[in-house]
């Protein structure tokens, strides 16, 4: 399983020199690219901006619930932690082993 990216230019930049190979930079039509990534069975781990998971907040949760691979995992962009962000990684590992992660 690879590790890949959905992120802006610069995001995708950072994560490219850290090792991640596969980075999808959406262009005009965010939710098809989505889908063309998600239909993708060698991904593992998927990382993807907040911004973008704010814009695909239906179709994101949709995935979630219904597959568990790749796992998703939103990361901040070069504008840093939104207020409102929630950690469903966290939430994965509470879900799995029944303890909660705390910061």
């Amino acid at each position: 399983m690879k590790f890949a990216a959905f992120c802006d230019q610069d995001t995708a930049t950072g994560l490219q020199i850290s090792g991640i190979k596969k980075t999808f930079i959406p262009n005009n039509n965010l939710v098809e690219l989505w889908h063309e990534i998600t239909q993708q069975k060698d991904i593992g781990i998927l990382f993807i901006t907040e911004e973008i998971a704010e814009e695909l907040n239906k179709e994101l949760k949709e995935f979630r619930i219904l597959n568990s691979l790749p796992i998703i995992v939103e990361i901040p962009d070069k504008h840093g932690r939104k207020p409102d962000h929630v950690d469903y990684v966290s939430h994965l590992i509470k879900k799995a082993v029944g303890i909660e992660v705390k910061k």
